[in-house]
Order: C-alpha cells, then structure tokens, then sequence
C-alpha cells in the first residue's frame, strides 16, 4: 500500500521554518533578499523556469523541482515556465561555442515533455504551468526593442562572466541571438509579475545572472522591487561534474532513456561522500529521519543503508511505487542477493532491458555464450576470463566450459562477469 506522506512531512518539519529548511537541505546560493527569514512571513507567488532543449529534464533539473517542492509545502503558490522561446534561442551560460539551433517542433515535444515530468514531480501542490512562447510569438521587434530592450544597458550585459569570456580574447565569440537570451529571461519575469503578481523567481546558480535581468527590468520598467534565489549546483562528489543534461552519462527522468532501474542503481551506487547531501536535496525525510538514517550508515557503510534509502525515495518520485519496486527486485537478482528462480514475469521483462539475454540448454558451451552475449569478444577471451576466474553462474564462481541442469533456476541462470553487476547476461532455457 503507497502511503501520502505529504501531511506527515509538514507535521515533522513544522519545527522548522521555509529559511531554515532551505538552509539545513543546502540550497540557498545567492539571493536579493536583504534577510532570508522574510521567507516565512511574507508568502510569495513565485516562478521557475525550466530549459526545453533537450527531450527530458535530468536529475540535476529533479533538485530545482525539489527546491520548488519546499516553498509549495510551505504554501507558497508557484508557476513553473517551460522555456518554449527561450529554448528556441539557447542559453550561451557555460558554454564555449554557440549551441545548434533546434526546429520549433522539436522544442515544442520538448516542453511536452518537461510539462509531464513537472507535473508529475510536483504533483498535489499548488502550482501553474506556463509557457514563454505564449507572450513571445507574436512580439514584434519594434516593440521588443522600445518595450524591452530600452531599459537594458550595454554595459553590465557584456561584463557578466558567460558573455565576457566569449567575447574575450580566445572566446569563440556570441551571436546577437544567444546575447538576447538574458533579456527575454527578464521579459519573462514582468510578464509573470504582471500577469500572475509573481515576486520571487527561483534559478540555479549558473542563472543568477540571468535572473538578475528580471529584477532590474521590473525596478526600471514597473518601479517595484522584487527577488530572486538560486539554489546549489549539484555536484556529483566522485566525478566533480554537475548533474546536468549536458554532462556525459547523464540521467535522466525519462524511463526511455534512462530505466527505473538503472535510475535505482545510480542512486544505490553513489559514494558516501556525498550521499547525506542527496538526502537532503532529493527526498523529503526530516531532519530526525535523516539523522536516524546515517547514523545506522556510518556503523556499516558497506551495507550501503543510506544509499538504498536514498534510491528507494527518489525512485519512488520519480517513477511510482510499482517501478521503485520493480527495479529494487531487478537489482537484488543481478547482485546475487536473490535467485533469480524467484523472478515474476514484470522483472524478467525489466531485466532483459538491462542486460543480454539468450537462451541456451544444458550442455551449450559457456564460450559461445559469452560471446553471444557480448561478455566476451571472442572465443578466446571467453577462455581467458574462465581461466581467470571472472565469471559467475548465479553468484558462484565458475571454470566449467559447458552449462549443466543444475545451472538452470526454475528455467533460468544469470552470468555474470567480474564484479560490476551491470556486466551480467540473463540466460532462459530453451
């Protein structure tokens, strides 16, 4: 039975207010605001917006989805932007060439997209999805240029960082479209603010000069003050890279690109350096659940506690209950810590998307079986890695060359070669 936890959770944290939990779960970066504890007595309708340029948000977008979480706990009304204009045109912010222009109806799958995953997310809070396009597409460039563009100032424009090393000696230079990108962020932010008295926009901190666009346009524009937060990049603390889309191996919120269980096991496999951190970015456990959890985690760090609570939440997030579930059994098979005889048909289905499987029969020899199932290059490599003692036949180490009955768990083995699970082969009795 799934259970809402969500009441549960504003009980537990009513001890802390919003400022306080935005700094005990280590998001705050940079802020306008004068005192963060304005936060939690005055409740504000705030946005954030989300990039559209690729066919799925990845986990380093779930933590802005998160950070959006906390202030809708705390009744604060949001609205979420998919950037169906601005993705059109591309943030130049990190990076070190002009990004390839995609077509208008890739981008418009893409904010598809990114709507599903943010509903999903954020599902039961009180939040609205909005789409730049909407208040772009028909503005013409006299207007954009008297309306917009006057209250911008060359100056500050071409210092920020991203635009300065650019244009800077060995920069690869900036179009006057991707130059634009910061304005039509600041555009964004009046709409909102006329159109949904929005006051806070929320950014992560790669954006905070973009952010910082909307503010002054508003102050020059409509004589109002208003604010902006931008919370931590994610660092994953064993490759140093940021969880981003653009990052090699991204992971992603879309089961097509990135399976539930290979989700799960991403989260299962991160190192303890950094794991208290994702606990607090990616789940909703309290304080005194956290705690609990690494104090139990530092008496045994190879059981890996806080790891699985930490792949089981955010699986659970982002996936369902029923895929969390699916890929935690998925993963104790390829593991060894269950035989596979147990597997039910929904895991044998998930299981053959992550690894090789073939069917074979006792007395099949376990060369060809290697190199069919692409742990092996070749025949001779298969023997090397027998001889070696890198190969396993359900969690046992093995040297025969030719598969036996005994082998076969209620019609089915699982080979395995060295220690990474991931290189394992799922053979079914033919």
């Amino acid at each position: 039975m799934v259970i809402d936890r969500r009441y549960d959770i504003l009980d537990a944290m009513a001890n802390m207010t919003l400022s306080e939990e935005l700094q005990w779960r280590g998001f705050l970066n940079q802020t306008t605001l004068r005192d963060i504890t304005e936060l939690d007595t005055k409740q504000r309708i705030f946005y954030m917006g989300f990039d559209a340029s690729a066919d799925s948000q990845a986990i380093g977008n779930l933590a802005g989805m998160m950070f959006a979480r906390t202030f809708l706990r705390h009744g604060y009304k949001g609205v979420m932007l998919a950037g169906g204009s601005t993705s059109l045109i591309g943030d130049p912010g990190g990076k070190d060439a002009e990004r390839p222009l995609q077509d208008e109806e890739t981008i418009a799958r893409n904010v598809k997209n990114a709507e599903a995953q943010l509903q999903k997310i954020l599902t039961g809070h009180d939040f609205k999805l909005v789409n730049n396009l909407d208040w772009t597409k028909d503005l013409s460039v006299v207007a954009f240029l008297r309306d917009i563009g006057k209250h911008f100032s060359m100056t500050p424009l071409i210092q920020r960082d991203y635009i300065a090393n650019r244009l800077g000696e060995g920069g690869g230079g900036i179009s006057y479209a991707e130059f634009s990108y910061t304005i039509l962020q600041g555009m964004d932010y009046l709409h909102l603010y006329d159109t949904e008295n929005v006051t806070l926009q929320l950014g992560g901190s790669d954006q905070w000069g973009n952010c910082l666009s909307g503010v002054d346009l508003i102050r020059r524009a409509r004589g109002v003050a208003v604010d902006v937060i931008t919370l931590n990049l994610v660092i994953n603390k064993a490759t140093g890279k940021k969880f981003g889309k653009s990052e090699e191996g991204a992971v992603w919120l879309d089961p097509n690109k990135t399976t539930p269980t290979q989700f799960y096991q991403f989260w299962i496999n991160v190192d303890d350096q950094g794991v208290e951190e994702y606990l607090k970015i990616y789940t909703e456990l309290t304080k005194d659940e956290i705690d609990e959890i690494m104090t139990r985690h530092t008496q045994d760090e190879r059981a890996r506690f806080a790891q699985t609570r930490l792949a089981q939440e955010v699986t659970r997030l982002t996936h369902g209950q029923k895929e969390m579930d699916i890929a935690e059994e998925v993963t104790t098979y390829l593991t060894a810590k269950a035989s596979i005889a147990d597997a039910n048909p929904e895991s044998l289905t998930a299981l053959r998307k992550e690894i090789p499987s073939v069917r074979a029969r006792s007395g099949d020899d376990l060369l060809d079986i290697l190199v069919a199932t692409e742990l092996a290059n070749s025949k001779s490599d298969a023997r090397r890695l027998l001889e070696g003692n890198a190969i396993a036949i359900n969690g046992q180490k093995t040297t025969k060359g030719n598969l036996e009955e005994s082998d076969f768990q209620n019609g089915r083995l699982l080979i395995r070669k060295g220690k990474a699970f991931k290189d394992s082969a799922l053979v079914e009795q033919a």
